[in-house]
């Protein structure tokens, strides 16, 4: 309930399963603990878009299954505005029809996401 409070302390109110977060640059900077990608998927956060975001902040979210695709150009990414990511093609398509480039995520790191993270991608490459 206090995710993100002192940026926006009504988020944890407000946000929906398979909401996006839209965020500027280095975000997650400072949380070097798996709590704050994890506090962000309890919340049913479908994905986390920014210009850039810190390093433990990125390896924390993807070993935990939570996209996280970096965008140059979020001045297209009004806040309020629906739209559907494509973590495969690295898109983000507006409700407008519009498409937004994102930097694509390397093959491996969409096997630890598209597993669920790295405790069920290890524990499903153990079971072969």
């Amino acid at each position: 309930r206090h995710c993100m409070e002192d940026v926006r302390p009504e988020f944890a109110r407000e946000v929906r399963p398979g909401d996006l977060v839209v965020a500027g640059r280095n975000f997650g900077v400072g949380s070097s603990r798996e709590q704050a990608p994890q506090a962000l998927g309890a919340l049913g956060v479908a994905a986390v878009i920014a210009q850039s975001f810190a390093g433990l902040f990125y390896r924390n979210a993807v070993n935990l299954g939570l996209p996280v695709l970096v965008c140059k150009d979020i001045d297209a990414l009004a806040d309020g505005r629906r739209a559907t990511f494509d973590l495969d093609a690295a898109t983000l398509t507006l409700e407008d029809g519009s498409v937004v480039a994102l930097e694509p995520i390397p093959a491996f790191l969409r096997e630890l996401i598209n597993a669920g993270g790295l405790i069920p991608h290890l524990e499903k490459a153990l079971a072969r």
